[in-house]
């Protein structure tokens, strides 16, 4: 036991330097009182540091809607007419006994992004048949205020389809007002106050994703005030599985107890989806606890996933599909389920604790992970990516993956869960790149163009224009629209990458400080035609990892950058290729869904010769012209390129399970000549090196 206090006591010693101390100077004293137009906290809970607009009150422009529209155009749209878990006949989600062949996770799971969407897009057809399915989630509630499909874990109920079919039912809600929906969330969370605790949400999934549940009894909380939703989420944060790393009293069980290090008990789980979803939960309890130990639990959360496998550019982690001791190395992927809503927590813990962190991470995770598991016409995606990833084929990679299956190549039936769960990503990015404040003013939280709607000041709707191509462009406008001049607070993010923030209105210069990390408040009667720009300048930065072999990362403001790989298509049978449990529905021609393998058609196996003294002056950018498909994120049409100096390292090869080989400690020796070689960014590469070898002299370089 002692040996155990004190592994703990070094660990919150050793967390990687991110806490709480210090996040409440985020924002002005403003931020204690209450919008008069938006549902924040409701007291007792913890006042809202920011508050999430209505779904619909953000349209996208730019690269951004053509994302939504790639989407809608491609898998996420066509799902519902392919994938056998979203066929309307014998679907439990549209039975009024909660009965049918079909009814899991995979529907709202799908609706998640699908319906949000259509309600962002203002499309007639996806909102109407996401009213189908929403119509049958209403119809399903059953007399005792249960609701949806009737599942069992073990002998228990299983609340977690649920739990996700909350969220798009609040969506929906936001977007129409039906009364319904608040309605049945009461009959149904009056129902879970009436589960015995030993029978509540203790099986291995609701049990590690309570923080779900939790968030829509808060969510319906501040709709209706009602103090007796207030005991349901003490008994959710009481039975769900503990994330909170000083008190083990419950263990999913998940990962192997034996020949591990001590570390590894530290979570309850390591699979890499259930850490990027469930770490947020206990500051998601702290908006009612009040108590910093739930806030800084789940920055602990965060940091320990990192620190053992997240020493990787792009903002995720090496999991695979569940992290293990030893597996660690830049060729270790995420699931693109993880990927989503890693992005999901972090606008939910922007939200909650003000810290800009989490913005900055949003982004980072956005920018440089998410675009490069999808194809870009959205009709295929990876199971898993990976910072150093070189060939995308349907063999077996296990076990220098965790998963056994085709887990590597592009797929619309890559697995159910990430099928269905893909497309979440981006409606619910576009929803918080603009964020009402407590003190009844506007808030940019995350950039890209886009035109915002927001009630400011004296209530007065205040248009936003956002023209930017960031994170491609160092510079935002911004162009205020409204019926008459109203004085209000205007927030502006300035990213902690970028020191040297600069804003002018109507030209001119404001004097006031941006801060890297910081919300710059500009407090003023604001007139239609007022035009703010905010200049982000970008410069080269190479991050060395040295607790993963010393590599080194390049990026130019937010993006990561990756070697420029020429990349090899080879289409496959999608059928053939997929995993077993993923399904057809009867009569789809799977040959317009085909899957794709992706080869190396150059070399890649370079090691970046750096200017030690100042590695930064190694590089050249050069930027290119904005892509006529107004989608940057394919190789071909990479809006940026950084020329670079490096070296082959021939000894540096495809592993024996068909992986990248694994990084050795930096440097390392090549006796090869010295080359000139491309880096694009991260997220427009399929095939990408992104963790780099550095190549040393021979004094001081190890061979391969």
């Amino acid at each position: 036991m002692r040996k155990n206090n004190i592994l703990f006591g070094l660990l919150f010693l050793m967390i990687l330097g991110m806490s709480i101390e210090g996040i409440y100077a985020q924002k002005a004293d403003s931020a204690y009182s209450s919008s008069l137009y938006y549902k924040g906290n409701r007291a007792p809970l913890i006042q809202s540091k920011y508050i999430k607009l209505p779904v619909g009150s953000v349209t996208p422009q730019g690269w951004l809607n053509e994302y939504l529209n790639r989407e809608r155009d491609g898998l996420t749209g066509q799902l519902g007419n392919i994938s056998a878990w979203l066929q309307k006949k014998d679907n439990a989600w549209l039975s009024s006994s909660g009965k049918g062949k079909w009814g899991w996770e995979e529907v709202p799971y799908w609706l998640k992004g699908y319906a949000n969407i259509g309600y962002i897009l203002n499309d007639p057809q996806m909102i109407a048949e996401a009213k189908i399915w929403i119509e049958g989630a209403l119809r399903s509630q059953r007399a005792d205020g249960n609701f949806g499909p009737i599942s069992y874990d073990g002998s228990n109920q299983d609340f977690w389809a649920n739990m996700i079919m909350l969220y798009c039912l609040q969506s929906y809600y936001e977007f129409t007002y039906d009364p319904r929906v608040i309605d049945l969330m009461n009959r149904y969370f009056k129902y879970q106050l009436t589960v015995p605790d030993d029978k509540f949400i203790n099986g291995y999934w609701q049990g590690l994703r309570g923080g779900d549940n939790l968030y829509s009894v808060l969510w319906l909380y501040n709709q209706t005030g009602e103090k007796w939703l207030l005991d349901l989420a003490e008994k959710l944060h009481r039975c769900t599985t503990s994330w909170i790393l000083r008190d083990n009293k419950k263990k999913a069980g998940n990962h192997p107890q034996e020949n591990t290090p001590d570390w590894y008990n530290l979570l309850p789980d390591w699979h890499n989806v259930n850490v990027a979803q469930g770490f947020r939960e206990p500051a998601t309890y702290f908006q009612l606890s009040k108590n910093k130990n739930d806030l800084q639990a789940s920055y602990d959360v965060f940091n320990i996933i990192r620190k053992y496998f997240g020493q990787v550019p792009g903002g995720m982690f090496g999991a695979d599909e569940v992290a293990r001791p030893g597996y660690a190395d830049p060729h270790q992927g995420i699931e693109t389920c993880g990927i989503v809503e890693e992005m999901n927590s972090d606008e939910n813990m922007l939200r909650i604790t003000g810290d800009l962190f989490w913005a900055d991470h949003t982004e980072e995770v956005a920018f440089n992970t998410y675009p490069a598991a999808t194809m870009p016409d959205f009709k295929s995606l990876h199971y898993l990516t990976a910072p150093n990833m070189v060939l995308c084929d349907d063999k077996d990679h296990s076990p220098g993956v965790m998963n056994s299956g085709p887990f590597l190549m592009m797929n619309p039936f890559s697995s159910r869960c990430c099928q269905h769960n893909h497309s979440q990503g981006w409606p619910y990015f576009t929803e918080n790149l603009w964020l009402a404040t407590p003190d009844n003013g506007a808030f940019a939280a995350l950039y890209s163009a886009c035109k915002s709607k927001i009630k400011v000041g004296n209530g007065t709707e205040v248009t936003f224009n956002e023209q930017t191509k960031y994170p491609f462009d160092e510079q935002i406008a911004i162009i205020l629209s409204m019926a008459k001049p109203v004085n209000f607070p205007l927030y502006l993010r300035i990213p902690g990458w970028c020191s040297n923030a600069t804003v002018l209105i109507n030209g001119k210069p404001v004097h006031v400080r941006a801060e890297a990390g910081k919300a710059l408040c500009i407090n003023r009667t604001w007139k239609s035609s007022d035009r703010v720009v905010l200049n982000l300048p970008m410069k080269i930065t190479v991050k060395r990892w040295e607790n993963n072999h010393n590599s080194a990362s390049v990026s130019y403001g937010p993006l990561t950058f990756s070697l420029k790989i020429k990349e090899k298509y080879i289409q496959k049978s999608s059928d053939r290729t997929a995993i077993g449990d993923s399904k057809w529905q009867d009569g789809v021609d799977a040959n317009k869904w085909p899957s794709w393998e992706i080869h190396p058609d150059s070399n890649w196996n370079y090691g970046l010769v750096l200017d030690e003294k100042n590695p930064e002056k190694s590089f050249h950018i050069e930027k290119k012209s904005w892509p006529k498909s107004n989608f940057p994120y394919t190789t071909e049409d990479a809006p940026f390129v950084i020329k670079a100096k490096a070296k082959q390292i021939p000894e540096w090869k495809i592993d024996k399970h068909l992986l990248c080989g694994a990084l050795k400690d930096s440097p390392v020796y090549s006796s090869q000549p010295e080359v000139e070689v491309e880096l694009i960014p991260m997220g427009c590469a399929r095939l990408r090196i992104s963790a780099f070898p550095v190549i040393g002299n021979d004094s001081n370089a190890c061979k391969w």
